[in-house]
This record gives structure tokens, sequence and C-alpha cells, in this order.
């Protein structure tokens, strides 16, 4: 298994629909920031939204078990293997995210049950 580069490449806030049902004063997620990194294989990162890994460990997982070695969806989302573009779930404010798969072994090894 192999880590995943989770990189922040945006904090959005949609105004239009932050106007119309967005509690007063909402602003863009104040838990992630443009360009904060984080690595990841299947466990969530320390100090990772709790609500954006439930939206994005599923592409974590499959790249790193190899995913990343083929194009996602045959070929017609993603141009670059071992890369997703995925959000969280937050549809007022929701923060982009670009997934790497990594040559990093994880620090994780698994035994075979007997």
């Amino acid at each position: 298994m192999k880590k995943v580069k989770i990189t922040v490449l945006k904090v959005t806030l949609d105004e239009e629909l932050a106007k119309e049902y967005g509690v007063e004063g909402l602003t863009a997620c104040p838990m992630m920031d443009k360009g904060q990194v984080f690595y990841a294989d299947y466990a969530k990162p320390e100090g990772f939204c709790d609500e954006a890994w439930k939206a994005i460990y599923q592409y974590v997982f499959a790249l790193a078990h190899g995913a990343g070695n083929n194009l996602f969806y045959y070929g017609d989302w993603i141009r670059k293997p071992g890369v997703a573009i995925c959000s969280c779930n937050d549809g007022l404010r929701p923060v982009i995210f670009k997934l790497e798969a990594t040559s990093e072994d994880s620090h994780i090894e698994y035994q075979p049950i007997r």
C-alpha cells in the first residue's frame, strides 16, 4: 500500500446559496486552507475534517491500493493516471482536493489471518 498526497486546491463559498440558505455571517470553510497538504493511506490524517474525509476516503483508498496505475472511470473523468479531483460534501462552502498516488510506502503492513 502506498501513501496518497492530498492537496487543498480551493476553499470556496457559494455566495448565492449561502445568502439563501446559510446562517448569518457564514464564511468559507474555517478548517482547511488552500495549499495545505496531507498524506494518507486508509486512515484519516490528523487535523483533516471528518466530513471531508467521508467524501474522499474511497478515492484515497483506491489510489493507495494501486488504482493510480490506470485512469479512474474508464478514462472519462481525469486524464492523468494516479490523480483524482474531489470535494467535500458541503454544498454551501465546498473544499476541492487533489489526490495523488505516491511511490512512498505506507507505514501499515498487513499480516495474513491465520
